[in-house]
């Protein structure tokens, strides 16, 4: 049922760093964005794939991994992602990507969690280092990066407090919590 593949999917930042990810697996990912709905159909979005212990890491170090946990730096070795789709726009095709590649990360993300993966979508990336880093050409502009592995951590919804605070957290057992708002609070007519 797609609700459970929904609810599954959640934004991981830490992995299983030795279960491998096969080229043939992400290839099947990257198929299901063939079928999105795309602007105009324009379909203007590509895609370099890496589950290579060394491109990995090339990719790794141009990532910033979660704004709101202030003194964590990222997974650590063991507990980084074992593959990456990265999410790029042709700008031979169209100058301006809209929403495709939400679209297109999104629907990843639920292949992935059908498969027993989870990753996170990546938007805080250092661009211009990243394309030299690993050869991207000039016409091809980075939009995301999508990172993928075997989760390694929990990530508990809770509800947003009367606060409003939707600061994601960890405590003190290292369990990743999401505050969501209510779906009385989403709907609004």
């Amino acid at each position: 049922m797609i609700a459970d593949v929904v609810r599954k999917n959640r934004s991981y930042r830490r992995f299983h760093q030795e279960v491998s990810i096969e080229l043939e697996t992400l290839k099947e990912l990257v198929d299901l964005t063939r079928f999105c709905a795309s602007a105009a159909n324009l379909q203007p979005l590509k895609y370099t794939i890496s589950c290579d212990a060394e491109k990995n890491a090339l990719v790794f170090k141009h990532l910033a991994w979660a704004g709101y946990l202030k003194d964590w730096a990222g997974p650590a070795e063991g507990e980084r992602p074992s593959a990456y789709i990265i999410v790029l726009g042709d700008t031979t095709i169209a100058k301006s990507f809209g929403c495709d590649h939400g679209i297109s990360c999104q629907t990843i993300l639920l292949g992935a969690a059908e498969k027993g993966l989870g990753g996170c979508m990546v938007g805080s990336v250092r661009r211009k280092e990243l394309r030299q880093a690993i050869s991207i050409p000039e016409h091809l502009e980075i939009l995301l990066v999508i990172a993928l592995g075997k989760p390694r951590e929990a990530v508990v919804i809770d509800t947003v407090g009367p606060d409003g605070n939707i600061k994601y957290w960890r405590d003190s057992q290292d369990v990743h919590h999401v505050p969501k708002r209510s779906l009385d609070e989403i709907i609004v007519g």
